[in-house]
């Protein structure tokens, strides 16, 4: 046994010293190389300087809430509706009619107490009364309304100096920008709230008579008439609609931009009335389904796809002297980028007569910009005749006429029914209601004085030279 230990250990010594000799004399050195697994930085700088990256900040809103807030007020409306007749009035001898509030928001503009609001918040008012930020109440008196674009101007007189909003430049205003909403909701007075511009140019009618701000600031019944102001506390809208099925805010809300609201009021301020500049052309919006509908009833290839086509230009207007023709692609106005009417209608109604904008507009792939003075609308439609404007002196000379207005346009309606009857365009009413008409006011004054139950009567020239009377029932 002792034999076989000497002898394992004598082979395992022998095997040491010879491996280790191998090692020593033998092998060739190399370099350990060790393999490790560096951790990457989550983020890795572009720079080496010291930034320091901070989280998204929303924008501070408290002074342009405290701006505003005071010169935010509460309207209050008093209207006369005539209710359905009960047993119990009959009896008693009493009128159905009742007197019914409604409130809603204005903006006071100067410290002296001028205050827009909309038109529909003081519509039909018998009793109307402003509420201020403080709780003081005054009377006030209508200065001037324009239901087209829903504004109205009204006067309080103050004790004391009011505070104001200042005008904003509702053309700067960018969509994503933040925007703050101040109003009376639900006779909740003075309350804020902040949003976003979702939308330009935006028409809810369907007839481009529109040209709305939209934002997703919150705006409910009450809201109407209130402000819309930046992170400054400009006024850059008046808030006037929501789009909802319940009456109730659900995300659309929609302002008169700043630009048109003070143009209303100024000439309201000067004028007693709206004085609107106009271009003097007619047409549509330009889509894909829009250029193929011309080019296959024309004939013709339009090329593009985007901005207003000029279907018509008035003759003597602002465009018409300044080389604009049918067929142009109206592209921007004053560098405003013309994608639809509403964008047109939108700028045109921020000027007035006497104004120039620089239009830009392709003929033929050319681009080219002329400036086109506005003027004073002319024209008016007259019901089952047509569109007609005022008559210059060789229209009335080549009818004998001393006066009238001429037929610009027959409605395509009707227009068979007055050819036959030797009625053209061109051809001239002399009277309208027995009363004699020397301008397009003269007519639309007829109209508005006639009754709804009486008849429209219609005084013309035919071709002939002759003189016809027509009754319409």
């Amino acid at each position: 046994m002792k034999k076989i230990l000497t002898l394992v250990f004598v082979s395992a010594l022998g095997g040491m010293l010879t491996l280790g000799a191998y090692k020593l004399f033998i092998e060739e050195d190399k370099a350990l190389v060790v393999n490790t697994v560096e951790e990457q930085p989550a983020l890795i700088p572009t720079s080496v300087s010291n930034t320091v990256y901070k989280p998204y900040e929303t924008p501070d809103f408290t002074k342009a809430a405290e701006n505003t807030v005071n010169a935010v007020v509460h309207v209050k409306n008093i209207t006369i509706s005539r209710g359905q007749m009960t047993f119990e009035d009959l009896f008693m001898g009493r009128s159905p009619n009742r007197a019914q509030l409604g409130t809603g928001s204005g903006v006071i503009i100067t410290p002296d107490g001028y205050i827009i609001t909309n038109n529909h918040v003081i519509d039909k008012s018998q009793e109307l009364s402003v509420t201020l930020n403080n709780n003081k109440t005054y009377e006030a008196e209508i200065v001037g309304t324009d239901p087209k674009t829903d504004i109205a101007l009204l006067k309080i007189e103050a004790d004391e100096e009011l505070p104001v909003v200042t005008f904003g430049d509702s053309d700067n205003a960018k969509i994503g920008e933040w925007v703050l909403a101040v109003g009376n909701p639900f006779n909740l007075t003075s309350t804020v709230t902040a949003g976003i511009i979702s939308a330009k140019a935006r028409d809810l009618s369907g007839n481009a008579s529109q040209s709305f701000i939209q934002t997703d600031a919150a705006v409910n019944p009450g809201n109407s008439g209130g402000a819309l102001v930046n992170t400054n506390g400009e006024l850059i809208g008046i808030n006037t609609a929501i789009s909802s099925q319940t009456g109730s805010y659900i995300g659309y809300s929609f302002a008169v931009p700043s630009n048109i609201a003070r143009k209303v009021v100024n000439d309201i301020m000067e004028y007693g009335t709206v004085q609107n500049g106009i271009l003097g052309v007619s047409g549509t919006s330009l889509s894909s389904s829009i250029v193929e509908k011309i080019e296959v009833e024309q004939n013709i290839k339009i090329g593009d796809t985007q901005g207003f086509y000029v279907g018509n230009v008035e003759e003597d207007s602002g465009a018409d002297e300044a080389g604009i023709k049918e067929g142009d692609i109206i592209k921007k106005i004053d560098n405003v980028e013309i994608i639809k009417f509403s964008d047109l209608k939108g700028h045109l109604n921020t000027k007035g007569p006497g104004d120039i904008v620089n239009v830009t507009y392709s003929r033929d792939g050319n681009i080219k910009t002329a400036p086109v003075r506005l003027v004073k609308n002319m024209t008016a439609i007259l019901p089952l005749v047509g569109r007609i404007k005022n008559a210059k002196p060789e229209d009335l000379k080549k009818y004998k006429t001393k006066n009238g207005v001429k037929i610009a346009q027959l409605d395509s309606d009707y227009a068979e029914y007055w050819n036959k009857n030797g009625i053209k365009e061109g051809s001239i009413i002399t009277a309208v209601n027995d009363v004699e008409v020397n301008s397009v006011d003269d007519v639309q004054q007829a109209l508005k004085n006639k009754s709804t139950r009486e008849s429209l009567r219609i005084e013309l020239i035919n071709e002939k030279g002759e003189k016809e009377r027509y009754n319409f029932r």
